[in-house]
């Protein structure tokens, strides 16, 4: 192996003398050589290449064919695929229309159900509706007689009071009179007494002073026939 591996380099370093001191091509960056030596020196370079390089190289031949096969292999699996993928989304179409039907008939038969409900429901609204109102209509009736029976009574009541309050207010007014009548009479009385009395205490008083000067007179005289000698 080694052996081998000298002999590349060997034809190598040859490949790489000979393009140093290959002519010039004016004006380009070419060069001239010797055509025979240099495929000679690459005839040389491939023989020298080891088992493995060249096993590579068949390798490298069949990765072409495996390439196609496997081309192949995938087109097959992507048109099995394909046919696949249609089945699949042909079943989920023909599930989903069953679905959709069982679906709709569910619906359907929810909504009868509901309307037959509903319309249960609906009577018998109607039916406790009607016999509120009646039951209403009753109390109102009820209420309107106790209503109309306790005015008359009110009224009946309140007329009473009222013949009740016009007897006493008569009597009052009578009584007014009355006593207006004892006010003037004992008013006139009173004032009589009060002249009686006032003449009687003048008598009185003049009796009293007559009396007083006569005692006066005599206390005078009494006095007087005191200081006589």
């Amino acid at each position: 192996m080694t052996e081998v591996v000298y002999r590349l380099y060997e034809t190598v370093d040859e490949l790489t003398t000979v393009i140093e001191n290959a002519r010039s091509v004016p004006m380009s960056s070419s060069c001239m050589v010797p055509r025979d030596h240099l495929l000679d020196l690459l005839d040389e370079l491939r023989e020298s290449l080891p088992e493995e390089v060249q096993q590579a190289g068949a390798i490298v031949e069949q990765r072409t064919e495996i390439l196609q096969q496997a081309q192949a292999e995938a087109e097959r699996l992507t048109g099995r695929t394909r046919s696949d993928s249609e089945q699949v989304v042909a079943n989920a179409r023909r599930q989903r229309e069953e679905l959709i039907g069982t679906a709709r008939r569910q619906r359907d038969e929810i909504l009868t159900q509901a309307q037959a409900e509903a319309d249960e429901l609906l009577a018998e609204a109607e039916a406790e509706a009607e016999r509120m109102v009646a039951e209403a209509r009753r109390l109102r009736e009820q209420l309107l007689a106790d209503g109309q029976r306790q005015q008359d009574e009110l009224v009946a009541a309140g007329e009473a009071e009222h013949e009740r309050l016009l007897t006493e207010t008569e009597v009052y007014r009578t009584a007014v009179d009355r006593a207006d009548a004892l006010g003037a009479q004992t008013a006139a009385e009173v004032a009589r007494m009060r002249a009686e009395v006032d003449d009687y205490v003048d008598t009185r008083l003049a009796d009293f002073g007559n009396t007083l000067s006569h005692m006066m007179r005599s206390v005078e005289k009494a006095r007087t026939n005191l200081r006589t000698p």
